[in-house]
C-alpha cells in the first residue's frame, strides 16, 4: 500500500525492480536531470509530510505547467515553504509538501 514501508534491503530484488521502474516512470517528466532518492524510494512510514528540496526543485516543471503558472512562481512558493535544518544543524533542509499543496490549492487551483 501507499503508506506502508518495508524492510527491504538496498540490495533486495523486488526494492531494486520497484526503484527502477519509478526511476524509469520518472524520466520522461524532466528529461536529463538526475532523479532525487527520496522520489524514488519511501521512508519506514511512507507518511512523511516533507520532501528533500531537489525533489520538489525536480517537480517544478510539472506542478507549474498543472496549475498554469511560470516555473519561478513555483520555485517562489517552493522557497516559502522550505524549512532549514532545526536549530541551523539538526536533520536536512525540507520543503513541507502539505502547506506547499494547501497554498497552491488556493491560491492557483488545477486546471
Amino acid at each position: 500500500t501507499a503508506s506502508g514501508g518495508s524492510n527491504l534491503g538496498p540490495t533486495n530484488k523486488m526494492l531494486i525492480d520497484r526503484v527502477s521502474g519509478s526511476v524509469k516512470t520518472l524520466q520522461p517528466t524532466n528529461p536529463g536531470t538526475p532523479i532525487p532518492a527520496d522520489l524514488v524510494t519511501t521512508s519506514a512510514s511512507g507518511l512523511d509530510p516533507d520532501i528533500s528540496p531537489a525533489a520538489a526543485e525536480f517537480q517544478i516543471p510539472r506542478v507549474a505547467h498543472e496549475r498554469g503558472l511560470s516555473e519561478q512562481d513555483v520555485r517562489a512558493l517552493v522557497q516559502k515553504h522550505t524549512q532549514g535544518r532545526q536549530f541551523g544543524f539538526l536533520g536536512e533542509p525540507r520543503v513541507n509538501v502539505l502547506d506547499l499543496n494547501l497554498e497552491l490549492d488556493a491560491t492557483h487551483p488545477m486546471h
